[in-house]
C-alpha cells in the first residue's frame, strides 16, 4: 500500500537547517496496524504528514496503492487524500458551527456526492459511532470522546483504506481514549490500514508492528 525510498525533509529553523527525515525506506502493507513513536523532534509528525500529503518530502520517492504522488498537482494530491485516506488529529479539528452530523457530511459535501446519497451515509455513521444523541448538536456541546467520534466518523466517512492518528488520545481522559483506540482497533480489524503516531509506549505496545524513529531516522521496525 505504502512505498517510500530515500525520504528526506527538512526545515529552515531560524539560521539553521533541521533535517526533520533523514532518508526513510519504509513499506506499510494493506490491512497493518502500526504505531510510529520516538522523543519529540524525532520525526514523527512529519512522517505521517508526508504520508497524508499534507506536506511533501524535499526529496525521495512516495508510492500509495501503486501510484508514484511525488509529481502530482494540489488538485490531484487533493483527490487522492479524499479518495485514500482518512486523518485522526489529537485536537479534533471540527467546524465549531456545524452540528455533528454537518461536520461528518463535510467530506461527502465537498466531494460533491448527492444530497440523496449523503443523508442515509451520514446516518449510518451516526448510529455505528453511538452519536444518535448528539447529531445536532455543535462541538462545545460534546465531551472530548464524542468530538472524537465525530471525527473518526467523518474521516471515515468516505471509506478510506488508510487511516491516520496522530496522538488520538492525547487529548482524552484514560476512559475515553481507551474507547477511541478499541473502535480504531475495530476499524483495523475490519482491513482498513491503521498508522498511528503517539508518545504513549502503552498504547503504541498495542500495535501489531511498531516503528521508531529518532533524529529522522528509523532505529528500530519490529
Amino acid at each position: 500500500m505504502i512505498r517510500l525510498r530515500g525520504v528526506r525533509r527538512e526545515f529552515q529553523v531560524g539560521e539553521q537547517r533541521v533535517q526533520a527525515l533523514n532518508g526513510i525506506d519504509l513499506d506499510i502493507a494493506a490491512g497493518e496496524y502500526l504505531s510510529i513513536m520516538g522523543p519529540s523532534g524525532s520525526g514523527k509528525s512529519t512522517l505521517l504528514n508526508i504520508i497524508s500529503l499534507l506536506d511533501q518530502a524535499d526529496a525521495g520517492e512516495y508510492q500509495l496503492n501503486g501510484e508514484d504522488v511525488t509529481q502530482l498537482s494540489e488538485q490531484e494530491l487533493a483527490r487522492v487524500r479524499r479518495e485514500n485516506i482518512g486523518f485522526v488529529f489529537q485536537f479534533f479539528h471540527l467546524i465549531p458551527r456545524l452540528t455533528a452530523a454537518e461536520n461528518i457530511e463535510l467530506p461527502l459535501v465537498l466531494a460533491g456526492i448527492d444530497p440523496r446519497e449523503r443523508g442515509p451515509r451520514v446516518k449510518e455513521a451516526v448510529i455505528n459511532y453511538g452519536l444518535e444523541e448528539r447529531a445536532d448538536h455543535r462541538p462545545d456541546q460534546l465531551s472530548g470522546g464524542q468530538r472524537q467520534r465525530v471525527a473518526i466518523a467523518r474521516a471515515t466517512i468516505m471509506n478510506p483504506g488508510l487511516l491516520l492518528a496522530d496522538e488520538p488520545t492525547g487529548n482524552l481522559d484514560r476512559h475515553s481514549g481507551e474507547e477511541i483506540i478499541e473502535l480504531l482497533e475495530a476499524l483495523n480489524n475490519r482491513g482498513v490500514t491503521l498508522v498511528m503516531v503517539t508518545h504513549d509506549p502503552e498504547l503504541g505496545q498495542r500495535a501489531k508492528r511498531k516503528l521508531t524513529l529518532v533524529d529522522g531516522q528509523v532505529v528500530s521496525d519490529g
